[in-house]
């Protein structure tokens, strides 16, 4: 233990870690974006049976560095299109160094004063920032699978209250049903939240979407007060929004709860281009989103919004002799988890660093990469198959067979990489603009790759 008290103020061993932090960087932009079958092979040394006395820690950051770096996916660059992964801003990452160092548990004030803070500032400047009522919590979770949890958990329990149930202390048996309606297109997450819930995925009824996967208003159900509502703001594959104003309207006259999915799409509202999207959003009751996709915060950094604060504290809340709420905002009552790191810390600095309108270049500049990827593979004789409205493209070759065997050699040939996926029955690659890091010079590379891959593919 002496050992690790001495290394605490060891200056040579966490300059070394910026040493190759700024060496990983540099590299990023060039690099392979996915690693050679011979850096992966490569993680074979970290195989190892644990030793039985300690690793100086020098030696274990040059391993690291050595071994892991090289086989890493390059997220911070310009040419990953990959899953809606964002990349990381200078002053994000540089703020997560520094909170890395504090180590603060969000739960309580009492535990952290300035996680404590910070996220009431975010709180604020979120709502402000995406046109949400004066009214809406936010919860600081992981990610907007957990955000979506929440959100239909304050949901569930709220509907429940309304009928005279208390889901919190009587659970669920015995409880008035709840209905669950989503589009067709709803996004995984939303169905592992409902069977979590005890909602059930098999039970929800699903609403048909047009051919870019919004929800059809038209083919809606009749809405009534036992009703939790999902609708989307980007879908994972077209980025297409649902239409919220008619949607929401008719859900908020029935008495519904109506939760958006809006993981990357939240974001179009604070962009004066793009925040038609999102017009009629301030109408729902509960919203998720990830600040580590189209705000490039770092991992791991999601939201859960809701209008009611009293609905979602009842959902989450817990209670012990040891616990010590205060006066001050104590960020527990607002997520699943007790111990958490303070997220909002680095939230708090990407929109520091950017501002309002920081926030919508990012916005804007990201789609304008998407619609220049879109116009370059068109020309370039790929089938665009959506209406590119966000930062989502989807491509195809004009047969299956030859669509995958493109995207195979796109993701093996490390100059970009995107996901595949499934669109009207048949194969699609899927191409996500997350990153500030990509530019003209990024998609015209990756265009190129396109078009080799097709080649090569047709061989």
């Amino acid at each position: 233990m002496e050992k690790l008290r001495q290394d605490v103020g060891s200056r040579g061993l966490f300059e070394k870690a910026m040493e190759h932090s700024l060496a990983y960087m540099q590299a990023a932009v060039d690099r392979r974006v996915f690693p050679s079958e011979e850096d992966v092979a490569q993680l074979a040394a970290f195989d190892e049976n644990l030793q039985e006395g300690p690793v100086d820690p020098s030696e274990i950051l040059d391993m690291l560095h050595r071994v892991g770096s090289a086989a890493t996916v390059a997220q911070t660059g310009g040419r990953y299109f990959g899953f809606v992964n964002g990349g990381i801003t200078p002053a994000s990452l540089a703020a997560k160094w520094l909170a890395d160092a504090w180590d603060q548990n969000a739960a309580l004030f009492v535990i952290s004063p300035v996680a404590s803070m910070l996220e009431k500032v975010c709180e604020r400047w979120l709502g402000d920032l995406l046109g949400l009522p004066d009214s809406t919590a936010a919860g600081f979770v992981s990610g907007t699978s957990t955000a979506t949890l929440c959100g239909l958990a304050a949901g569930r329990d709220e509907l429940l209250r309304r009928a005279g149930w208390d889901a919190g202390s009587r659970g669920l048996f015995g409880a008035p049903e709840l209905r669950v309606v989503l589009g067709e297109q709803a996004h995984s997450t939303v169905f592992k939240a409902l069977s979590v819930l005890g909602l059930g995925r098999d039970r929800v009824v699903t609403v048909p979407v047009d051919t870019n996967g919004r929800m059809r208003a038209d083919s809606l159900p009749e809405l009534d007060e036992r009703t939790l509502l999902v609708l989307q703001a980007g879908n994972v594959s077209t980025g297409a929004f649902d239409p919220f104003p008619e949607i929401c309207a008719r859900a908020r006259e029935a008495g519904s709860w109506v939760h958006i999915d809006g993981a990357f799409g939240l974001w179009a509202a604070a962009s004066r281009r793009h925040n038609h999207l999102t017009r009629g959003i301030e109408l729902a009751d509960s919203w998720s989103a990830d600040a580590h996709k189209t705000l490039n915060a770092p991992y791991d950094n999601g939201i859960v919004f809701c209008r009611d604060r009293d609905a979602l504290t009842r959902a989450l809340r817990m209670s012990g002799a040891y616990i010590v709420y205060s006066e001050n905002r104590d960020g527990m009552i607002y997520t699943l988890d007790m111990s958490r790191r303070a997220h909002s810390i680095e939230l708090w600095a990407t929109l520091k660093n950017l501002g309002k309108r920081g926030v919508a270049d990012l916005v804007d500049g990201l789609c304008d990469m998407a619609t220049l990827f879109a116009e370059r593979l068109h020309k370039a004789g790929f089938t665009i198959c959506n209406d590119v409205c966000f930062n989502q493209v989807l491509v195809s070759c004009g047969s299956g067979p030859l669509t995958t065997a493109t995207l195979q050699a796109v993701q093996k040939s490390g100059e970009c990489w995107c996901g595949g996926t499934t669109w009207n029955g048949q194969p699609a690659i899927r191409i996500s603009v997350c990153s500030y890091m990509t530019t003209a010079e990024d998609v015209e590379r990756s265009v190129n790759a396109f078009i080799q891959a097709r080649a090569d593919a047709g061989d």
